[in-house]
């Protein structure tokens, strides 16, 4: 009932302030505040950690890369001022995960956990690192840290939904999401579109369409064209059988963010709904634009194992793939994707095993769970014909 009733009360708010909204987000507010600072005092560095931090905060509401490059530079300058602080050390720990460079925030995180063994933040970046690379009890015993240190704090609330997700405890992924949402300041436009559309993520992998629906369009009403949200609202209306709607999300989602996985999501629904010629142009310059970050950190790799996989039948190149990228990382997706690579090939048997290790976690998402069935069901009939 209190999480029905947030919703309400949020989109009824949202749709009467509409006309207030402010022409300036949370993270460009911090940028100028920052800005305002080192005018006043050039000298000071954590100005400089606080304007990295707001570029970084704008690379997520954006998805412009471009801002993790200002952060870059603008922390060198704190460096400069102040070598190696620690504050400056987090920042630094922060745009390694926004670039995928989990390893080395993994790294650079437990060094600074030692140093200061109650930091809360760093703390949330051990469960982030080690999250990404499939480390999930490290990731779980460091959410666990942070909820011990400051109950009820926000990035711990979110960190702890997301291991819950993964672990397949749904509803209470959804509890900690609200629980994390209601603790959200209201100026905080983009936190709040964040949090509802991770809870709008979950309701869909819950299969509840309805819930997932509202959440993501409160999502937008908070923040216009989020390209989160327009991503999980487009999943709605695919699960909906409505494909044009979701052509049109996952269009202006690529306007907004033109990123490779962001026109593969686009090209997969052209498919779809038999758009074959528009289709196989969005696949073919998705996979020129993935190819080209396919060995950095920051990729698209995930989508381009299930390209080569699930449309472009090279089975072969999906398994490499998904090698080069089981040698970085062993989370979940990736296990998922080596499976369903091995699957191609037809070594089903050792599809079994990788899909497996995913599954133990507890996972329950949707195309996990579909190859995992694919996979089985090609095992049982080889079964059943050599018998």
């Amino acid at each position: 009932m209190k999480q029905t009733l947030s919703i309400m009360v949020l989109i009824a708010g949202a749709a009467l302030a509409a006309p207030a909204v402010p022409a300036l987000s949370p993270a460009e507010i911090g940028i100028q505040k920052a800005q305002e600072q080192i005018a006043k005092q050039p000298d000071h560095a954590p100005y400089y950690n606080a304007l990295a931090m707001a570029y970084a905060r704008r690379a997520r509401e954006t998805s412009d890369v471009a801002f993790y490059a200002k952060a870059e530079e603008t922390l060198q300058k704190s460096f400069e001022l102040a070598p190696d602080n620690f504050e400056a050390m987090k920042v630094k720990t922060w745009l390694l995960l926004g670039r995928h460079e989990f390893a080395k925030a993994l790294e650079v995180a437990t060094k600074l956990n030692k140093q200061v063994p109650d930091d809360v933040t760093v703390y949330g970046y051990l469960v982030d690192a080690n999250a990404e690379l499939g480390n999930y009890q490290a990731a779980v015993d460091a959410a666990q840290w942070m909820l011990n240190l400051r109950p009820g704090n926000v990035p711990g609330l979110t960190r702890a939904a997301y291991l819950r997700e993964l672990h397949g405890q749904l509803p209470g992924a959804i509890e900690l999401m609200q629980m994390a949402y209601d603790s959200t300041p209201y100026q905080e436009m983009e936190d709040r579109a964040w949090l509802l559309t991770q809870i709008a993520h979950i309701h869909y992998v819950s299969r509840d369409l309805k819930q997932a629906e509202t959440y993501a369009n409160g999502a937008l009403g908070l923040f216009p064209n989020y390209h989160y949200a327009l991503a999980v609202l487009a999943q709605v209306r695919v699960a909906q059988n409505r494909y044009d709607d979701a052509i049109e999300l996952l269009r202006t989602r690529y306007a907004e963010a033109p990123h490779a996985e962001n026109l593969y999501s686009l090209a997969e629904v052209l498919a779809q709904a038999g758009h074959i010629e528009e289709a196989a142009r969005d696949f073919a310059e998705f996979e020129r634009q993935s190819l080209q970050e396919s060995n950095i950190g920051d990729n698209s790799n995930h989508e381009l194992m299930w390209y080569y996989s699930d449309f472009a039948n090279a089975p072969e190149k999906a398994l490499k793939i998904a090698e080069q990228e089981l040698a970085r990382r062993h989370d979940v997706y990736t296990l998922d994707g080596y499976a369903w690579a091995l699957a191609g090939t037809g070594d089903y048997v050792r599809a079994e095993a990788e899909i497996q290790k995913a599954l133990a976690v507890g996972v329950k998402d949707p195309k996990i769970l579909h190859h995992a069935s694919v996979i089985e069901a090609h095992l049982k009939a080889a079964n059943g014909a050599a018998q």
